[in-house]
């Protein structure tokens, strides 16, 4: 049967339709009623199209041995997309035709233009790709808006750059309310988590939504969109490995400044400032230098620090608990690094919790470690002798001829006719429910104890042992400032 695919992104005035494609395919299908297969709304960049993944899983039941679109772009705008389409195809006897490019890969010729116009296209899309990125750059260097919401306290202005359409920040009336929060964070012993619940309870509303957190109060502290850039402020972006785009002069104590550049989307902007671009902005800035240094100074000695889910920090990593709301407690440093200490995502976070905690992690660490400890000689009591675990050695290798069987199976899938493929993977499956079998045999050997020797101590223990230890043995532990319970599995 022959099948006709149609896609369509958007709707342009300047662009064919969907109905449109179909009706001139049709005219390729010699009076025979084709299949149907059609896409609206997504783009030709990948395959997680709907409906043509329909079009190839019936290419490779055998039902389709002829595959027609108006452009070759309506099917893929990627080289190596395409190649793996064009296998498949091939693989299960079907051809591709192009009405717009005039070829039919059942030809050498059309397949040989099938390589040039794929080659062409993905070109272009890199093209189009590099000229977006570098129109970006040119709109900050320009000092102009990139694009997005505008940053709390301004607004969006419309206006004309080098004779260009260009947009601008300009403040409003929420400048007050940075200004605010600015002068209490620099010049006052308050935290982000205090600031956040001062604004929530004056009912100033937050960023997109009606309360404050401390995530939202750290990223205005952060933005140089506020900062009146002089060179005070230069020689700081500058000793972070930034990419100063303007030149010290240009840096008089008045404009604010753009940020911009590649980063890790699951990181917070302004975490890692090198290679980020750094320009003049059009807008004036509104919080002096001084200022601004003071609370990036105070943000870098008071952070909080990042969870890497390594337990860099604390063996206790993940398991320690607020007692009063449930939410986790997270670590904190203070005066530079030098103490250590626990606060409640709850109540910094969501304000949604009352307890003032203060505890100092080795304070909770110590208290913990011999509540293990006694855990610890309490089991190795009970525990009885227990015989020790089999090598497992015949089934060990058993399980790795059957990987090399599995692997060479696979390997011979792709040249491999209907029946054999047929053969092989009923073989596959067979190995593989073995190779299952085998495994549960092994994991289901009885386990040594690890606390069954006298004189076992949890205190000399490594920090990677304690917390693997803690890992194996503990649920949770609830602290509170006056108490800290822990819970076994």
């Amino acid at each position: 049967m022959t099948a006709i695919y149609a896609r369509q992104s958007v709707d342009k005035k300047d662009s064919i339709s969907i109905e449109g494609q179909i009706d001139l395919c049709r005219k390729e299908c010699s009076g025979k009623k084709p299949r149907i297969f059609f896409d609206k709304g997504y783009s030709g960049k990948n395959t997680e199209r709907p409906d043509f993944q329909r079009m190839m899983a019936a290419v490779k039941r055998g039902e389709i041995d002829k595959i027609i679109v108006y452009r070759l772009d309506r099917i893929s705008r990627s080289i190596s997309d395409f190649g793996r389409i064009w296998d498949t195809l091939k693989q299960h006897g079907a051809e591709f035709v192009s009405i717009s490019e005039k070829f039919d890969t059942s030809s050498p010729v059309g397949r040989a233009m099938v390589y040039i116009i794929m080659v062409f296209a993905q070109l272009e899309r890199e093209t189009i790709a590099e000229r977006v990125k570098d129109n970006y750059y040119q709109r900050a260097k320009l000092g102009a808006w990139m694009g997005g919401p505008a940053a709390f306290g301004f607004d969006l202005k419309r206006t004309i750059m080098n004779g260009k359409k260009a947009t601008m920040l300009v403040p409003n009336g929420n400048a007050v309310i940075v200004k605010e929060i600015f002068r209490r964070y620099a010049y006052t012993n308050i935290s982000l988590g205090k600031i956040s619940a001062q604004l929530t309870e004056a009912n100033i509303p937050g960023i997109k939504r009606k309360t404050w957190d401390s995530v939202s109060i750290s990223r205005i502290l952060h933005n140089p969109s506020y900062v009146q850039a002089d060179t005070d402020i230069y020689n700081y972006y500058k000793e972070k490995g930034l990419i100063l785009y303007n030149g010290i002069s240009e840096y008089d104590g008045r404009k604010g400044l753009l940020l911009c550049g590649k980063r890790n989307r699951s990181a917070n902007k302004y975490t890692n400032l090198q290679n980020q671009l750094l320009a003049i902005a059009s807008h004036n800035g509104f919080i002096d230098s001084a200022t601004f240094l003071t609370c990036q100074r105070k943000l870098e000695e008071n952070r909080q620090l990042k969870n890497t889910g390594t337990g860099k920090y604390t063996w206790l990593s993940g398991l320690v608990k607020c007692a009063g709301c449930g939410y986790s407690l997270r670590v904190i440093s203070a005066d530079g690094g030098r103490y250590l200490y626990f606060n409640c995502s709850g109540r910094s976070n969501l304000h949604l919790c009352n307890t003032q905690h203060t505890e100092k992690v080795h304070d909770v660490e110590t208290e913990t470690a011999r509540q293990i400890q006694a855990e610890i000689e309490r089991l190795s009591s009970d525990v009885k002798p227990v015989p020790v675990r089999e090598s497992h050695q015949a089934e060990k290798i058993e399980i790795a001829k059957i990987d090399e069987q599995i692997s060479n199976l696979m390997d011979k899938l792709e040249d491999a006719n209907h029946v054999a493929m047929q053969y092989m993977n009923e073989r596959i499956t067979k190995l593989d429910a073995r190779r299952s079998e085998l495994l549960k045999t092994i994991h289901s050997a009885p386990k040594l104890s690890p606390f069954k020797s006298v004189g076992y101590d949890f205190a000399s223990l490594d920090f990677n042992e304690k917390k693997a230890v803690a890992k194996a043995l503990v649920k949770r532990i609830d602290v509170l400032p006056d108490s800290i319970t822990v819970f076994y599995k």
